[in-house]
């Protein structure tokens, strides 16, 4: 067994994963992102969602083989690193050392449903956030995220955060606004901009009737007025007290809760 433990990080799969792993322009490149972690792994093996390398240190082997030997791995190739080479690729301080590398969807048209309810993640930055925002879309059941101008939705961090939900939920990269609103405009679907003002609508009056998308904007800055002010309605969470702002993730949850009610 020993002979079969790959423990050197110039064999090609392990450079591969590291180019994945740090670079936007390499996933873009080969059409490839990484996932860490035995749930995420497991949850793309179930969700069928083109997983080309597995890679597991020996020590993971041994601890999860019953797991790993459960789960369908189709035409997954697998591989056994060294536990110090697993260290050397996590991302995570605490490490599974358990990794894989998986091919980015072809970028597929919106699918739009009767009275559907989408959300737009419009600028956003920050990798936690967005994959929170994605993990609660799961939950909501919201039927689509669309990510305009905002941060790689393949990175490391974005994936970790939405917990599996990445391969669960329908997710589209738009980064022509204009694109994006004819295409709304064109599916009969509104849009509704999410800002921080005293004279838009509160959220707890909206009825959500028909299908709407609605927007959340930078996490410091919000959604731009030329962007807000393109969208069929202005609607706000009213606070209490010397309050004025919710982090997105935290804002985003509420109004998906409404939104879906």
């Amino acid at each position: 067994m020993e002979n079969n433990i790959i423990t050197s990080k110039d064999n090609p799969v392990i450079k591969l994963y590291q180019k994945l792993s740090s670079s936007k322009k390499e996933r873009l490149e080969y059409g490839l992102f990484v996932l860490e972690g035995l749930r995420i792994v497991r949850d793309a093996l179930s969700e069928n969602s083109g997983i080309s390398h597995i890679i597991v240190t020996s020590q993971a082997e041994e601890k999860f083989a019953g797991e790993l030997l459960q789960a369908d791995l189709r035409d997954a190739k697998k591989i056994v690193i060294s536990n110090e080479l697993g260290n050397r690729i996590a991302s995570t301080d605490r490490t599974q050392g358990i990794f894989a590398i998986c091919r980015i969807p072809v970028k597929a048209k919106p699918v739009f449903v009767e009275n559907g309810k989408y959300i737009v993640l419009y600028g956003l930055q920050d990798p936690g956030n967005v994959g929170m925002i994605i993990r609660t879309a799961d939950a909501l059941g919201i039927n689509g995220v669309f990510l305009c101008g905002s941060c790689d939705l393949y990175s490391p961090k974005v994936i970790r955060s939405t917990m599996g939900s990445v391969f669960r939920v329908k997710l589209y990269v738009e980064n022509d606004t204009d694109r994006l609103f004819e295409t709304f405009e064109n599916a009969g679907v509104s849009t509704l901009a999410s800002v921080i003002d005293r004279d838009a609508v509160p959220i707890t009056d909206c009825g959500f009737s028909g299908a709407n998308a609605l927007f959340i904007g930078n996490e410091g800055s919000g959604l731009p007025p030329e962007i807000s002010g393109r969208c069929s309605k202005r609607i706000t969470i009213p606070m209490h007290g010397s309050v004025n702002s919710l982090n997105a993730a935290m804002a985003a949850g509420i109004m998906m809760w409404e939104l879906g009610r």
